[in-house]
């Protein structure tokens, strides 16, 4: 079974005409988005972080029932194949950053039964990790959950990275500026499409057993129909696989797929988003960036004929949160000053208060987006901040929920739970 292949991207689509005015006038989705001691590359330096216990269950415990606490829809979870670092692609060598993360996927079994309501959705790289394995390890979190899990998959373009494998040689990439190179927009190309057959994969598996597959018949000595098991027969550029699955039909049928996805040379990103995914994460600037992101994705939804399924839309964006702008600003130029150089990075950062966060977000929800998926700066200080601050304002303005009403993510986000396709077909 070959495997799969680069760069895991997140994208959603948000509603068009009758459906973008729905969506502005209900209230908002939030997630939040965790990594370490924060966003900030010098968040571990602040006292209010936990440098020291970065590596352990207890530090993401209480970050993720923090995120209950605040009602907040669901946590994504960073993860790669390789060492965190300030360059584009490769590793820097750095030593006064967070390097090492724990597997994305194991913290969100552990906290899952700590939990009860919140969404976990671990990030997952397609590039070099086998689909059936990731099926197999997302429907066990979905069971472990009690129907909570998701996914966010990633692409991955780093040579060392690959180098792990051994199964592809990559390009050299220095930096945005080489984007534009034939090379690269082949590669991100056949990176981004080898992710959609990778999602592609994962659902069939997770098809690929009919609800109600066991039967568990004591009297007839049968634990399993095996009428209501399929094979898959997936033939793709980068791998087959025959299924069936190994583990049984997830709680929610299909646990949520996710990408994060930029504007780019390529449309391929805003592609991945329009075919494959449920949730997408983007990065407005502002409302009217944001207009131009929503209508992007939605064409791709539509060519990939999709128009009719749901398909969220997240806005990614980096916060300061304090009482005081004044106070957001100073910690902002505290951190950067301590790293050496002004933070930037591929979302918009916001400095200021929880009101004036929550009166940005009204604005770019207008825009045609459902929900946002927040990157707490320095997480001790700014996911506290978010649940305890931000929350309250936006329940204030009606604009988000005072309990969670429902007990699945798909229910959070008001998706229906899909039938087996194999189950429609026989």
């Amino acid at each position: 079974m070959p495997h799969s292949s680069p760069h895991a991207v997140s994208f959603a689509s948000t509603p068009t005409s009758a459906s973008a005015s729905a969506a502005s006038s209900a209230p908002l989705h939030l997630a939040v988005a965790l990594d370490g001691a924060g966003w900030h590359p010098a968040a571990w330096r602040e006292p209010v972080s936990r440098p020291s216990e970065l590596l352990t269950a207890r530090y993401w415990t209480d970050l993720i029932t923090e995120a209950e606490r605040g009602l907040l829809d669901f946590v994504t979870i960073e993860d790669a194949l390789g060492l965190q670092s300030s360059h584009f692609t490769e590793p820097d060598g750095r030593t006064d950053q967070v390097r090492g993360r724990l597997d994305a996927v194991l913290i969100a079994a552990r906290v899952a039964p700590l939990t009860s309501h919140i969404g976990l959705v671990p990030t997952v790289v397609t590039t070099h990790t086998e689909p059936f394995h990731i099926s197999k390890a997302i429907a066990t979190l979905d069971y472990v959950s009690t129907g909570r899990a998701g996914v966010r998959v990633q692409v991955s373009a780093r040579r060392n990275e690959a180098a792990h494998f051994g199964r592809r040689t990559l390009p050299a990439i220095e930096g945005v500026e080489d984007l534009g190179r034939a090379d690269v927009r082949e590669l991100t190309l056949d990176l981004f499409g080898e992710a959609a057959d990778y999602v592609e994969v994962v659902r069939r598996l997770w098809d690929s057993w009919e609800d109600g597959a066991e039967i568990r018949d004591v009297a007839t000595g049968r634990f399993i129909d095996r009428d209501k098991l399929h094979y898959i027969d997936f033939e793709g550029k980068h791998f087959s696989v025959k299924g069936p699955s190994i583990t049984p039909r997830p709680p929610q049928g299909r646990p949520l797929v996710s990408a994060l996805a930029h504007e780019g040379p390529t449309a391929a990103p805003f592609r991945l988003l329009g075919r494959s995914a449920d949730i997408g994460y983007v990065t407005p600037r502002d409302a009217g960036h944001a207009r131009t992101i929503v209508t992007a994705v939605r064409a791709a939804q539509d060519a990939a004929g999709r128009a009719d399924e749901p398909l969220h839309l997240f806005g990614d964006l980096v916060v300061f949160l304090d009482d005081d702008p004044a106070a957001a600003r100073d910690r902002r130029e505290r951190l950067d000053a301590l790293a050496g150089q002004p933070y930037t990075g591929d979302a918009h950062i916001f400095t200021g208060t929880p009101a004036q966060l929550a009166d940005f977000l009204q604005e770019l929800k207008q825009a045609g987006l459902t929900g946002f998926r927040l990157r707490p700066a320095v997480v001790g200080h700014d996911l506290p901040a978010i649940t305890r601050g931000l929350v309250p304002e936006l329940q204030r303005r009606g604009a988000f929920r005072r309990a969670y009403e429902a007990d699945t993510l798909r229910g959070l986000l008001g998706l229906a739970r899909p039938a087996s396709r194999y189950a429609a077909s026989a």
